[in-house]
């Protein structure tokens, strides 16, 4: 590619053979207020596949179709995970300290490989993953959440973001990894800043691993019944990287996911009588409140990365070797090739990207599933005519060029 070239820009899939003057920002001002009205343009201009610029101005591929999305994370031998192979960071256009290296650098974990070394690394998350959900994760959960509602529940007012969506995931999983609890509260600041980038994202992503590197360390001399102490004991064998990074992916992904998905569910339910109607007289079952919402809000807006093993075409764009693609996930789940009225509920219908798909499928969403469904449960237990303190007009988001993040959700409730 010639970074001189501008995209042709044709309208009903015109794609660009570079990414050039004029390419859209994922980033900055404009795609912190309405990223999805930035998909449907580039949809309209370029179709499935659209050239786009990350932090940076690093170009990239973002991947609108549903089908095509499909298709990059079905096939790790065309689109691999490993970044070793990304074009711009082997040839020293992307540095070191870019804040992009946290989300899409090559790190010693299952999500940076594939093939048999993916799969050595994953079945250790995996068989982990499922003992911990085992014990008590709806147990922890409760405890929690009510920990949560007792600090706000004589006021009879509350912002269900700042006051119980933004911690409570994180607060689980201390206690699943075997952290003190103020130290979920420091994680928690710190991985929202490793997905919202810019400057900071270096630094906190360097807290996060000083903190699991030393919960590693302490487990290594007092073992335990917790997720850190199966890694170290797994039969796979990992070393003192694979186990602090696979903690750090682990911990990131399962907090913001879960976080940003609760906060989303609540949003649906404070807003719409018929859901909250329906769940309260048992008519629907919060699992299918929060498929719906995994349909239009995607927990992560773009996944990354993907990098092409070799020159091919996708949606018609020519896509080269070492390129960086970025699967837009919310894009995908409205693309009206499937899903021709986004108004319409996909109640029953399991086939969304909120979770990834192919052999990188997110292996902790049973965990999140529990958290949310546990935490909505305690919470319209706990607080009797819980109702929205603003009209849903008012309620605003920010996004980064990976998510999107309900701002507030302001409540009041009888006392």
């Amino acid at each position: 590619m010639n970074d001189d070239q501008t995209p042709s820009g044709a309208t009903g899939g015109g794609c660009p053979v570079a990414h050039g003057a004029g390419v859209t920002r994922l980033y900055g001002p404009e795609a912190a207020t309405d990223p999805h009205d930035i998909y449907e343009r580039l949809r309209k201009e370029y179709g499935s596949v659209a050239p786009v610029l990350l932090e940076g101005d690093v170009p990239a591929w973002l991947v609108l179709g549903y089908r095509e999305n499909r298709r990059v994370l079905d096939n790790p031998l065309q689109f691999s995970r490993d970044s070793r192979i990304w074009r711009d960071f082997r040839d020293g256009r992307v540095e070191e300290t870019s804040p992009l290296v946290p989300m899409v650098g090559w790190r010693p974990d299952c999500v940076s490989q594939d093939g048999e070394p993916h799969r050595r690394l994953r079945g250790a998350v995996t068989d982990n993953l499922y003992a911990v959900a085992g014990r008590g994760i709806r147990r922890h959960a409760t405890h929690f959440a009510n920990k949560q509602i007792d600090a706000f529940a004589d006021t009879g007012r509350a912002d269900l973001v700042a006051d119980f969506a933004e911690y409570l995931p994180m607060l689980v999983l201390t206690r699943v990894f075997g952290l003190a609890e103020q130290e979920g509260r420091d994680l928690a600041e710190s991985s929202a800043q490793v997905l919202k980038g810019g400057a900071d994202a270096l630094t906190h992503n360097e807290r996060i691993m000083g903190i699991l590197g030393e919960l590693a360390s302490r487990k290594r001399r007092e073992p335990g019944s917790d997720f850190t102490s199966g890694l170290i004991e797994h039969h796979s064998g990992l070393d003192e990287d694979e186990i602090v990074n696979h903690l750090r992916l682990v911990l990131i992904t399962a907090h913001t996911m879960t976080s940003n998905l609760l906060a989303r569910t609540l949003q649906l339910v404070l807003t719409d009588t018929a859901w909250l109607s329906g769940l309260v007289s048992g008519q629907l079952n919060l699992s299918t409140l929060v498929e719906e919402v995994m349909w239009n809000h995607p927990p992560l807006a773009v996944l990354p990365g993907r990098f092409a093993t070799a020159d091919l075409e996708l949606g018609g764009c020519p896509v080269k070797e070492g390129d960086l693609l970025v699967l837009g996930l919310a894009a995908g789940n409205h693309d009206p090739e499937v899903r021709p009225d986004s108004a319409v509920s996909v109640q029953g219908n399991a086939s969304h990207l909120a979770f990834s798909a192919g052999p990188h499928e997110c292996p902790a969403q049973n965990i999140g599933q529990a958290i949310i469904e546990t935490a909505i449960d305690v919470l319209l237990h706990r607080l009797p005519g819980l109702r929205l303190a603003v009209s849903p007009a008012e309620l605003t988001s920010t996004a980064s060029t990976w998510e999107s993040r309900l701002d507030s959700l302001p409540v009041e409730f009888a006392v």
